[in-house]
């Protein structure tokens, strides 16, 4: 299946929650999932018992959807994860935290993950003074991120830093003068994000 290129708001409310996709607007009153806590489509109303599998879908899928991912590239991230020693859930939490378009999110430099993987995908992000424009680069403790040089003039990425100031910056990370400094690893129990990580790993043990 190709990547979802409809209303972003229509994800949410698949979800019946905020996923945090548009940015700003999630933060206002102009989000449809404060008006319309319902999913869309004709049969929005109906309830149903969901079966195991279901619930299990819909966590995967919400997951997925926070971080703009395919599913082949979502299963990779997957299989890494349950490699390593340790409560698969969270390291997998981990490795999607540590993507560069979610640090720039998480640092306040983009005010979605969307704006985050653009930003990378031009060209316009560099880590330790060298370009990177993949947005699942996997970023480490020391790892500076910044904007190039010869972009900090656009006016895109003057919005960007300049809206900065008003954004929370998460504590694994220090924002100074429009550039992130990556401090540590990413602090699950700070991410707010009510997922059910077991069920996603339930998920792929089938």
């Amino acid at each position: 299946m190709g990547m979802y290129i409809g209303p972003k708001c229509r994800l949410c409310r698949r979800e019946r929650q905020k996923l945090f996709l548009k940015g700003q607007k999630c933060m206002t009153e102009k989000c449809p999932v404060s008006r319309r806590d319902y999913p869309p489509g004709m049969h929005r109303d109906s309830r149903y018992r969901m079966s195991r599998y279901a619930i299990q879908l819909r966590e995967k899928q919400k997951l997925k959807r926070i971080y703009g991912m395919r599913e082949r590239q979502f299963r990779r991230y997957v299989d890494l994860a349950k490699k390593v020693k340790g409560i698969t859930g969270d390291y997998l939490l981990e490795l999607l935290e540590r993507r560069l378009d979610s640090m720039l999110y998480r640092g306040g430099l983009a005010s979605s993950r969307d704006q985050a993987r653009q930003l990378i995908n031009h060209g316009h992000v560099w880590v330790n003074q060298r370009r990177v424009s993949i947005a699942s680069y996997l970023t480490r403790p020391g790892d500076v991120i910044a904007f190039k040089e010869s972009a900090r003039g656009k006016k895109g990425i003057q919005a960007a830093v300049g809206e900065s100031d008003q954004r929370s910056t998460s504590s694994w990370l220090e924002r100074q003068n429009g550039q992130l400094r990556v401090l540590d690893k990413p602090k699950l129990d700070e991410l707010h994000q009510d997922l059910e990580m077991s069920l996603i790993v339930e998920f792929y043990s089938r």
